[in-house]
């Protein structure tokens, strides 16, 4: 009898601290392991970890150059565009300044380009789906020919919606450094070069419109 009160005591004591590590271990369960053990709430780390993806999300990256859009180069670093004059339909002379606040697709063409008689439609329909204060297509004609052989491009191919600009010195091909016809560059609205392309794109596939969208939505929340 004298050695069984202090063992009957350990076991008391034995049985509170399980039920003490049991309770723990029940908080951590429900709670979750970055969780705040009195409220359940996510903890702030967690937070901040799911803002971070969203803000990635809204970044124009170069895993986005897929499908239609797999030849598109995404710079690595944005530069500020040239200054490029040209003319529209009216003789005006025009600057890619006049632009700035608004993300631009620019394209350079030719009617004796076969590749952009071929694309020029889908810029037209990608001006009509996006075109705003926002985004603008800027469709420049090389043609030495002129307004009246860029206008009569543009009717033939059903590209009316876009409007006539046009640079008969065709000097707008150096300035930018394109390799060929047809070359589109994507601006965002500080002036600054995205990427380019150089060939020709469906710019009605998901991609293009995927392109075109985070392009618009970055510049307005300046991610």
């Amino acid at each position: 009898m004298i050695g069984t009160a202090p063992y009957s005591g350990g076991i008391k004591i034995l049985g509170a601290i399980a039920g003490i590590i049991a309770c723990v271990a029940a908080i951590y369960i429900v709670s979750g392991p970055n969780s705040n053990p009195q409220t359940g709430e996510p903890a702030a780390p967690q937070a901040q970890t799911e803002e971070s993806s969203r803000t990635a999300i809204n970044k124009i990256t170069r895993d986005m150059a897929t499908g239609a859009l797999s030849a598109f180069v995404v710079k690595p670093e944005r530069r500020p565009m040239p200054g490029l004059v040209f003319f529209d339909g009216t003789g005006r002379q025009r600057s890619l300044s006049e632009w700035h606040g608004q993300v631009v697709l620019l394209n350079l063409w030719a009617s004796w380009c076969a590749p952009c008689r071929k694309e020029m439609p889908s810029l037209a329909a990608l001006q009509r789906r996006f075109g705003s204060k926002d985004f603008e297509v800027v469709a420049i004609s090389v043609d030495r020919g002129g307004a009246k052989v860029a206008q009569q491009f543009l009717d033939e191919t059903q590209s009316r919606l876009l409007r006539l600009y046009i640079d008969p010195s065709a000097k707008s091909i150096e300035t930018i450094t394109a390799l060929g016809l047809p070359a589109t560059v994507l601006i965002d609205r500080e002036g600054k070069e995205i990427g380019r392309l150089l060939g020709p794109a469906d710019w009605t596939s998901p991609e293009a419109y995927r392109l075109i969208n985070l392009a618009i939505n970055e510049s307005q929340t300046g991610s």
